[in-house]
């Protein structure tokens, strides 16, 4: 009862960050999971397990809101399924003692650019409509999304909905839910590729993946209502700050570094946190800026049309 009742406050902090980000369930479930002392491969495994659940929902509901191109979830979810599987049955086959220092050294790495990105970057603008990305592009993407996401414990979010933003080809919209759409496969194969691995200590994983189910179920609700009370940039580099702390313990820990060099990493780190959440706290209290084409569009789309209105 107690191990649920901790799996269960895991996934609610997970849905809350994912919720009012757009990404990181699996980067902060992950995280905390062996933080709490659940071994690499089966926290991954168990997010895997019960993201299948939750992206198939997601998907769903980007389905309906037509918010999905089909193109791009099959040239990004097929190559991050095969990438995935290979992930996962990469970090089954290590044992605990090598599994733990790849897992925190991609979950740091992850960690680092959830910082960077949260603290110094504004959206892109969408260049273009429609979509442009061809499979050349989106299949070592997908491949390199689905193995860090697999073996890692979470990053298919930030590697793939960040790089797609970021090339501001394609709507917002719609690159969040082809990305949410294609996960679901990375979820399926990771699933697979962890069943073959662990075999029986697959099984294992069912209370933790109640638990992150119905934590996530739980906080849907106030990750709802987050998104609308706290920036995203502050929530983001503290987010950030809490996954590069936490993995930079366990590799200081690995690799045996002592007082007093283990202490300047931690101060260092702190240090840049402080400064990135002084950044944050600056990007979020700044006027946002509205380019004159689009201040112009919203203008004209307001207008009432005297015809229209006495209609």
């Amino acid at each position: 009862m107690r191990s649920l009742l901790i799996f269960t406050l895991v996934g609610v902090g997970a849905q809350l960050v994912d919720g009012a980000l757009g990404m990181a369930f699996g980067v902060t479930a992950s995280t905390l999971l062996v933080l709490s002392g659940v071994a690499s491969a089966q926290a991954s495994a168990a997010v895997h397990l019960a993201e299948v659940g939750t992206t198939f929902a997601s998907g769903l509901s980007h389905w309906k809101f037509k918010n999905i191109d089909w193109s791009i979830v099959a040239k990004l979810g097929v190559p991050g399924a095969v990438g995935a599987f290979v992930g996962a049955t990469l970090l089954s086959s290590l044992s605990t003692e090598d599994a733990a220092p790849l897992m925190a050294t991609i979950l740091l790495a992850i960690g680092v650019y959830v910082l960077v990105r949260f603290s110094l970057r504004t959206p892109p603008a969408v260049t273009g409509g429609g979509s442009k990305l061809s499979a050349k592009f989106l299949t070592p993407l997908g491949i390199f999304g689905g193995f860090i996401d697999a073996s890692g414990g979470g990053g298919w979010g930030p590697v793939t909905t960040s790089t797609l933003l970021s090339s501001g080809k394609t709507a917002p919209r719609t690159v969040i839910g082809s990305v949410s759409a294609s996960e679901f496969l990375v979820a399926v194969s990771a699933s697979l590729g962890f069943l073959v691995g662990l075999r029986e200590e697959f099984l294992h994983n069912l209370p933790i993946v109640l638990g992150l189910a119905l934590g996530g179920v739980i906080a849907a609700p106030f990750a709802a209502w987050l998104v609308s009370r706290v920036s995203p940039a502050l929530l983001g580099t503290a987010v950030g700050g809490v996954i590069v702390l936490t993995n930079s313990q366990k590799l200081v820990k690995y690799f045996g570094i002592a007082s007093p060099w283990s202490t300047l990493i931690y101060t260092g780190i702190v240090t840049a946190w402080a400064s990135f959440v002084y950044l944050a706290w600056r990007l979020s209290k700044a006027p946002a800026f509205v380019p004159e084409e689009l201040e112009a569009e919203v203008a004209d789309a307001e207008r009432v049309d005297p015809v229209d209105e006495a209609r």
